[in-house]
């Protein structure tokens, strides 16, 4: 457990609603100013909590690029069994909802293990054709609703939908509202998104229905196999074990969210910035096909989807001169790792061609790297083909976005050509 000693809380505030409310440039410009000073400081709770724990001291900030890499790939200090997020949930809910993200060895190396299995670079390629051809379906479709359309809602929100209800199986009938279960469980912070609904019940009833629906295509799959993720992960087995339907359940939960907002994200932040940079644009179009490998790592870094993870210490451990004590929660702020001018020339610059680019939007290495890295990139390289090809004049408007400290969403974005 962690020291009751006091520790003096930073002053520059990073827990509350308002912090994560201001803009991104807002919020670099507070972190440029830690990354400077002090890259590893104390604060207290963050505000938006899902549940407010009184003996909750606070946690460790993590705002350097090399901080953020040595705490991702010491797992065997920096734990994740006590959850990813600012708060701490019930062990029940982590293990309904986040899979093996919020686990250790030796249960997160088997089931990463049973589900890796299923989730491999030949899977990603059987399905490439089908991304395609979803991609310009979209691409189509948002080019009928018209000028002005939201291109979240016609485009950015539709690929990643489309591509997991292929890959699991999910019908056609059940999609959206997969989709909508999905975003309820990072939208439980916005007042926008929530409406008279109270958060807990809101994110019970949509993690219900997830596992409902993982259920139901886990025994279909077993009776009925088919060329889908689900039917691979009902039968993938390692050493003469495999997933539990809870286990499915929990991965189709981890899956449905981390699956729809990494690609949707930065979807919806990159045709923005190949707005503000016209010439950046240019340069991609000129020779897509050459170009578009460097240029999804930049629009992955630019977009930063996934804001903050946590780690919990379960040794004393010395980080940027800053003494971690067991217990401690240590938080990592990927947007300010990946605007980190000791690794980054000139961040602020939107540069398709950067070389290298070693950003950290699918986290900082490790046994937690993110497991769908590649089919992101694959998604990401399809859509902007198409909306290159067919929409070439394509612009976003103001972006509106989602509050919260995890997601860096837009909820809506007009588009116009």
């Amino acid at each position: 457990m962690t020291s009751t000693e006091a520790r003096p809380y930073d002053d520059v505030d990073l827990s509350s609603r308002a912090f994560w409310s201001t803009t991104a440039a807002d919020r670099e410009r507070t972190f440029a100013l830690l990354r400077e000073q002090r890259p590893v400081s104390w604060h207290p709770p963050v505000q938006d909590a899902l549940l407010h724990d009184p003996d909750d001291p606070g946690y460790w900030a993590a705002v350097r690029h090399a901080d953020i890499v040595e705490i991702s790939r010491r797992n065997d200090v920096f734990a994740s069994g006590h959850g990813v997020l600012f708060e701490n949930i019930p062990q029940n809910m982590l293990e309904a909802s986040q899979s093996f993200l919020s686990m250790d060895a030796p249960r997160h190396t088997k089931l990463r293990r049973l589900v890796g299995s299923a989730f491999t670079p030949r899977q990603v390629a059987r399905i490439e054709e089908r991304i395609r051809a979803d991609a310009a379906e979209i691409v189509r479709e948002l080019a009928e609703a018209g000028s002005g359309a939201d291109f979240v809602e016609h485009c950015a929100r539709q690929l990643p939908l489309r591509t997991l209800s292929d890959m699991l199986g999910v019908s056609e009938e059940q999609r959206e509202q997969t989709c909508e279960a999905a975003n309820d469980l990072i939208s439980w912070a916005d007042p926008a998104h929530l409406g008279d609904r109270a958060p807990f019940d809101m994110i019970l009833t949509a993690q219900a229905f997830l596992h409902q629906v993982a259920f139901g295509l886990a025994e279909d799959r077993r009776a009925r196999p088919a060329d889908d993720l689900m039917t691979s992960l009902v039968r993938a087995e390692i050493d003469g074990e495999r997933l539990t339907d809870e286990e499915i359940a929990a991965f189709f939960v981890l899956i449905s969210v981390a699956g729809n907002d990494t690609t949707r994200q930065t979807t919806s932040h990159a045709l923005k910035a190949l707005t503000d940079f016209p010439e950046q644009r240019a340069w991609l179009a000129a020779d897509y096909d050459g170009r578009v490998g460097p240029a999804v790592e930049e629009f992955l870094r630019w977009s930063s989807p996934v804001m903050t993870f946590r780690r919990t210490a379960t040794a004393e451990f010395e980080l940027s001169g800053r003494r971690i004590r067991p217990g401690d929660k240590v938080v990592m702020f990927y947007p300010s790792g990946n605007w980190d001018t000791e690794v980054f020339a000139d961040p602020n610059s939107f540069d398709l061609s950067r070389d290298p680019n070693p950003h950290i939007a699918f986290g900082g290495g490790g046994v937690h790297f993110c497991l769908g890295s590649q089919l992101a990139r694959t998604q990401l390289r399809a859509l902007f083909r198409e909306l290159l090809r067919q929409l070439p004049d394509i612009t976003a408007g103001e972006p509106e976005y989602l509050a919260g400290n995890f997601v860096h969403a837009i909820r809506a974005m007009p588009c116009h050509f």
